[in-house]
């Protein structure tokens, strides 16, 4: 794993392009010098070992739910259920608080379609469109796009860090979606109000646009949302998402049923790449484990743990980390998952509570990195603007972490309160 850093982020700095070397192919490196390791094992065994890593229930699962999300994904943006989302949201504001506006916009759209890349491909135009007709910085409004993106991305029920924060910590995705919601309500409302007190809009320069939208092309993200959030299996969610969204298309007739399936067909081939690294990291992680590599870990770990808060932000640090060398925070939580589990079992940690760490800590990290999936995104179309002009005004990743950090003190601090009246009990 250290080796799979050293040569992605390595390679990056060199060549001054993090994408110029794929994460699959640094992992494919990685795992090819795991099975050379440990002499001790037979080769044959370590196969077996990988494999058995790369098939685990929990890998496979997490794959099946990826490809249903993938499908729902195109399905529900080919609809045009994006669209309508993004101007019912445009509509509902008056023009002198487009910014916070949009901010909003970006949260309810990533919550609703599970990505940060594609709520930021929908939004930034706008963003450009906001900044040039209001006079307002770009980087404000294109902070506004990314800190919601960051905030669906970290909550939504078909989110790639949701599901493997899930899966690997053994929790329902409600109970995550609970803990998660409560450590980050507070930083969206002040990154609104914030939002609201440093846009500067010049009123003459915009004008009175309609916003044409579909309350019907909404439903499949309002029923996902609904059905995820009343405890019912994922599957039977991202069906019900899937039908809705093919029923409607159809009905508005954005696609015949052969363009339906394509698009089905578009959605599950674009969840490749994540499939992929997933299947690889789960045969280098059991490895590891195998190796004893884990228990390494968190033999030198527990030297420093003294109580359950040290645990917790250790494995906020651990994701912290791993998301900052390689900009990516998806792989951060795959990597980070299976020792987070050991450190929590461990420490009898409450697995919701850690799915909420890893996940948050993660995607709090992407709106501050020059070099992440989402702000290249975002640099990709704004192209007139550098990292740092957005990074200044992204209040909501600034406040996440922040407030991630004080929760884990305040709630270890309640928690050993309770603990001292129950002694003098």
């Amino acid at each position: 794993m250290i080796l799979f850093i050293f040569i992605y982020l390595g390679n990056g700095i060199i060549t001054k392009d993090l994408k110029s070397m794929p994460v699959e192919i640094a992992f494919l490196i990685s795992a090819f010098i795991a099975f050379f390791t440990n002499k001790k094992i037979k080769f044959s065994k370590k196969v077996d070992t990988f494999c058995k890593g790369g098939g685990n229930p929990n890998i496979v699962l997490m794959i099946l739910i990826f490809i249903l999300a993938g499908a729902f994904s195109q399905i529900s943006k080919d609809m045009g259920a994006v669209m309508s989302v993004v101007n019912f949201g445009l509509s509902l504001f008056p023009s002198k608080v487009l910014v916070p506006a949009l901010f909003i916009i970006s949260c309810f759209l990533s919550l609703s379609i599970g990505t940060s890349i594609g709520t930021i491909v929908a939004l930034t135009p706008i963003a450009l469109g906001l900044a040039d007709k209001s006079g307002n910085p770009l980087g404000l409004c294109c902070a506004a796009v990314l800190g919601g993106a960051m905030f669906g991305d970290n909550l939504s029920i078909i989110s790639d860090t949701t599901i493997v924060a899930t899966r690997s910590q053994g929790c329902q995705m409600k109970d995550k979606f609970k803990v998660n919601l409560k450590l980050v309500l507070v930083p969206a409302i002040i990154s609104t109000i914030l939002f609201y007190i440093f846009s500067r809009p010049n009123l003459s320069l915009i004008g009175n646009e309609i916003y044409e939208y579909n309350i019907l092309k909404m439903v499949p993200y309002i029923l996902v949302l609904v059905t995820a959030l009343k405890g019912i299996d994922v599957f039977i969610v991202l069906f019900l998402g899937i039908f809705s969204s093919s029923c409607i298309g159809l009905l508005t007739k954005n696609f015949t049923l052969t363009q339906l399936i394509q698009s089905a067909s578009k959605g599950v081939q674009g969840t490749g790449k994540i499939v992929i690294i997933v299947i690889i990291v789960g045969g280098i992680i059991e490895l590891v484990k195998v190796n004893g590599g884990i228990e390494y870990i968190i033999a030198n770990v527990k030297q420093r743990i003294k109580k359950k808060r040290d645990a917790e932000l250790w494995i906020g640090m651990l994701v912290l980390v791993i998301d900052i060398c390689i900009g990516n925070n998806t792989i951060a939580v795959v990597s980070a998952g299976p020792i987070a589990k050991e450190i929590s079992d461990e420490y009898e940690l409450e697995p919701k509570i850690v799915a909420s760490i890893l996940d948050t800590f993660a995607a709090g990290a992407q709106g501050l990195l020059p070099y992440s999936n989402p702000m290249l995104a975002i640099l990709g179309i704004a192209t007139s603007i550098s990292a740092f002009d957005i990074i200044k005004y992204n209040y909501y990743n600034i406040l996440m972490i922040f407030i991630v950090f004080l929760a884990i003190f305040i709630r270890n601090f309640k928690d050993l309160k309770k603990l001292e009246l129950q002694r003098v009990d």
